[in-house]
């Protein structure tokens, strides 16, 4: 029994931190990527990862790695039940903090159109065009509202009146994408209750031995 309960505890604890090195990951590689040049196939990826609380998410990393570093001793050191309540209170802190980026991403998700709108109005020329490039259309709204930007897609104003606006494509691909994004939040979210829930177990358990040994040290039985 104990030794399943500590493989449980000990397997949702690498898990967990492993979650944390995706969180950490994700975000270090979207910095870097965003500071690369646009490309029709990056630019919506860049748009988009600009909005996400990318900084906030390596915070959130090392506190994963903190809480992590001191399941250590609360596992190895068994007699000592500070340690695991101390990462209790912490997977509390780092599950909330994950939680709360991912709906940070998706409140984001609700209100798609009127963000890419005003993302497309700061953008400049270059960046329009490839995104033109990218979902094969013309201006935001339609060709005129506001003037498409002329390139290969959208080579003169009769072929741009042809096509549709890039609000439509532009927003579906915005919402799969944040989506993946908020839904692994989430994902993490719940490795961390989980990860709670065995270290409440766990220290359930060492209270129950210990309270036994006390019990057989007052009968002369001596501790097992």
């Amino acid at each position: 029994m104990v030794e399943k309960l500590t493989l449980v505890f000990l397997s949702m604890d690498f898990i967990f931190a492993a979650t944390g090195g995706l969180i950490l990951a994700f975000a270090l590689m979207s910095e870097t990527e965003m500071r690369a040049a646009p490309s029709t196939d990056t630019v919506a990826q860049h748009l988009l990862l600009s909005q996400c609380p990318l900084t906030a998410g390596i915070v959130n990393a090392i506190f994963i790695f903190v809480t992590f570093l001191v399941s250590l001793p609360a596992l190895f050191i068994p007699t000592n039940k500070a340690w695991l309540r101390l990462q209790g209170w912490l997977l509390v802190f780092c599950s909330l903090f994950t939680l709360i980026l991912g709906l940070t991403i998706w409140f984001e998700t609700l209100k798609t159109r009127s963000n890419l709108e005003s993302m497309w109005a700061k953008e400049k020329p270059l960046a329009q065009s490839l995104l033109q490039q990218k979902f094969e259309c013309c201006g935001y709204l339609n060709s005129t509202s506001p003037p498409f930007v002329q390139d290969s897609t959208c080579s003169n104003s009769l072929v741009a009146a042809q096509r549709q606006g890039c609000i439509g494509p532009f927003s579906d691909y915005a919402n799969s994408f944040l989506d993946i994004v908020f839904t692994a939040l989430f994902g993490c979210v719940g490795i961390d209750v989980l990860l709670l829930l065995c270290t409440a177990m766990l220290l359930k358990h060492r209270q129950e031995l210990e309270r036994y040994k006390h019990i057989d040290e007052k009968n002369g039985i001596g501790g097992l």
